[in-house]
């Protein structure tokens, strides 16, 4: 079994958690208030932002050509997801240059960031990795009998689609290429599925 595969089994609780935390359900059957989406949107485009930055660094410090390329492709494609974010945004009225970030969000993108600056450009990934690996994992789980139509429908559609499911697989091969079993990898992955769960938890409590 792979790095990136041991490490997503490992922490099945944590993205149990996640799919039955109740913003999360409030997604899946268009039941969640707006103004806890609006609020997630505008951290979430803080929290892309920081994303951004940190394939960024990663690509930099990549030792090798394939690795940059994959690094930086990947900066692009959260770009692409910013949209997105800007479309929500311009639909509901949330000024997303204004946002404040909330306490979960600022200790997870300190986290990123910080990882991306002073380790290894594996451990970046493992870092990573979560987030894409758990929205495909919800996306998935949320459309398993049909996407309903209402509010939160092209969020689901979004993250349960083949391309995002290529990017996350893309980000695994970097976890595997560039990781290797150590107590460090187990725990900063673990961490970021944690900050995930409060990342929910933070929407939903506002």
């Amino acid at each position: 079994m792979s790095i990136s595969s041991t490490l997503w089994r490992r922490n099945q609780d944590l993205a149990q958690a996640c799919l039955d935390n109740p913003f999360v359900r409030g997604i899946g059957d268009g039941s969640l208030p707006r103004h806890k989406f609006a609020y997630y949107v505008g951290q979430d485009a803080f929290f892309l932002e920081a994303f951004a930055r940190a394939y960024s660094i990663a690509a930099a410090k990549a030792p090798d050509f394939k690795g940059f390329r994959t690094f930086h492709a990947l900066a692009g494609g959260v770009l692409e997801e910013l949209q997105l974010h800007q479309s929500y945004a311009k639909t509901w009225g949330i000024d997303i240059k204004s946002v404040s970030p909330g306490a979960a969000t600022r200790r997870y993108t300190d986290f990123l960031v910080a990882t991306a600056w002073g380790e290894n450009i594996g451990l970046t990934a493992t870092a990573m990795s979560p987030c894409m690996r758990l929205y495909e994992f919800l996306g998935k789980e949320l459309a398993h009998d049909g996407i309903p139509e209402h509010d939160y429908s092209e969020w689901i559609r979004v993250y349960s689609g083949a391309d995002f499911h290529q990017i996350a697989q893309e980000l695994d091969d970097l976890v595997d290429t560039y990781t290797t079993e150590i107590d460090t990898v187990h725990s900063t992955y673990r961490y970021a599925m944690q900050c995930e769960l409060d990342f929910f938890q933070a929407a939903w409590t506002i």
